[in-house]
């Protein structure tokens, strides 16, 4: 087998991508696009050098024999952005796999450990709560708002995204003819040159859209004006922020945001949590989801009242305010200095006195505590630090609430967990971004 050699695949299940595989000559062969149960028409793009595996595309009508569970994708961009690359599985389907998923990846590890049935999204559509869009010149140097294709610098326009939260399409279009007819040029990384990087669109549980515009550079006479015109043109705009990045490379946001118009700060709202977002604050897109794995994260605490909680990694403070209201104190550690301010922010909007949070290191912070009754845990995807881990262990809880979204990254961390003697008890899985292969885990030791 050789790159460009044209292949047909019967397709035996997916990866953790989301791509079809199936064995062919001994080697392991990924097919984005198809699925399993299918024979398929592709051609190989990529060999692994180091084992038996390589990776294809599929041929234009390359699906000889489809699945019952096969259904056409609703966005225009399926296929090119690379964000939704399941939507060609039906949604039962995709909740079956998730759930799946996390059972094989637990199997795999060992942990012999009930894992409950995935929570499905009420909404599979039109969920998203935040747009991250890059601005670019498109096809006959017209500007787009979109997103990067897999693996290239090509931006693809994501006009009629319908896994977006209403109303952000209409928002992120008004902002485009707002752009367009003012001129603003698009920053061309390669060159350093151009103004508008990335528009960042926010959208809470009132309709509300706080809108986030990234400039490579401090100096925007027209920012104010442009600001102004979308706050005018959508009744939905109750803000918008300049954030300035001038890195080279991807990161998203610079360190500084300042308001051009309106609000800068948006309030959102997950069951009965009220919580402040700055400009550049990471959350939950999937409000709904959210909202079910916090009531979840509360009943699995048992909590009387009596107890101190700390919730590790604890970004704008969501769950540590949810937990708030029946313990007898809630410490939240977070590393992110803004995000420790949205989390004070949202403390008082909520009249949470028994809650505080404190920035720097998890490790470091945990190893200033003498105890802790409960400690949830929401690391990023790449998990937890063998230090954490063992400043965990050493609190002695007498439960860890795991929450993940990564089953790879949670599995290691449970099986070294379990070595210092945390006994692993249940897997909850969550759909919290349908139509990708994204899942999300409550684990819950004691």
């Amino acid at each position: 087998m050789r790159k460009g050699d044209p292949v047909t695949l019967k397709c035996s299940g997916l990866d953790e991508d989301g791509a079809a595989v199936g064995e062919l000559d001994g080697i392991r062969v990924h097919l984005a696009g198809a699925l399993p149960d299918e024979t398929a028409r592709g051609r190989i793009v990529h060999l692994s050098p180091h084992r038996p595996e390589a990776w294809a595309t599929l041929e234009p009508g390359g699906i000889e024999h489809a699945s019952p569970l096969r259904v056409e994708p609703v966005c225009p961009g399926f296929g090119l952005c690379g964000g939704c690359v399941m939507q060609h599985l039906a949604y039962p389907a995709q909740v079956a796999w998730k759930g799946e998923r996390v059972l094989a990846q637990a199997r795999s590890a060992g942990l012999e450990v009930p894992v409950a049935a995935c929570v499905p999204s009420p909404r599979p559509l039109g969920y998203r709560n935040r747009s991250k869009l890059v601005y670019a010149t498109g096809a006959g140097g017209q500007p787009v708002l979109g997103a990067y294709a897999p693996r290239s610098h090509q931006v693809i326009d994501l006009a009629g995204c319908q896994v977006a939260e209403p109303p952000l399409d209409d928002v992120a279009r008004a902002l485009l003819e707002i752009l367009a007819r003012d001129q603003v040029s698009a920053y061309d990384e390669r060159l350093a040159s151009g103004t508008l990087r990335y528009a960042v669109l926010r959208v809470n549980h009132l309709g509300e859209v706080l809108a986030t515009l990234v400039t490579a550079t401090e100096e925007w006479p027209d920012g104010h004006q442009i600001a102004e015109e979308l706050l005018a043109s959508r009744a939905e705009v109750i803000g918008v922020v300049q954030n300035i990045n001038p890195s080279r490379g991807n990161a998203l946001f610079g360190a500084r945001s300042v308001p051009l118009a309106g609000r800068a700060t948006l309030d959102d709202q997950i069951g009965a949590v009220r919580v402040r977002l700055s400009p550049t604050a990471f959350f939950q897109v999937n409000r709904e989801v959210a909202a079910r794995l916090y009531a979840d994260v509360l009943d699995a605490a048992r909590l009387d009242g009596t107890e101190r909680v700390v919730d590790c990694y604890t970004g704008v403070g969501g769950v540590a305010l949810t937990l708030a209201a029946r313990a007898a104190e809630v410490i939240g550690i977070e590393e992110n200095p803004r995000a420790i301010e949205d989390a004070i922010a949202s403390a008082e909007l909520n009249h949470a006195g028994r809650t505080r949070f404190i920035c720097g290191d998890a490790a470091a912070r945990l190893a200033e505590l003498d105890g802790a009754d409960v400690i949830v845990l929401k690391p990023p995807t790449r998990g937890c630090d063998q230090a954490v881990l063992a400043e965990v262990a050493r609190l002695q809880p007498r439960q860890v609430l795991y929450v993940s979204c990564s089953p790879e990254t949670l599995v290691r961390d449970l099986g070294r967990l379990a070595a210092l003697g945390l006994k692993v008890r249940s897997l909850q899985p969550y759909d919290m971004l349908p139509q990708t292969p994204h899942v999300e885990i409550l684990a819950t030791l004691g």
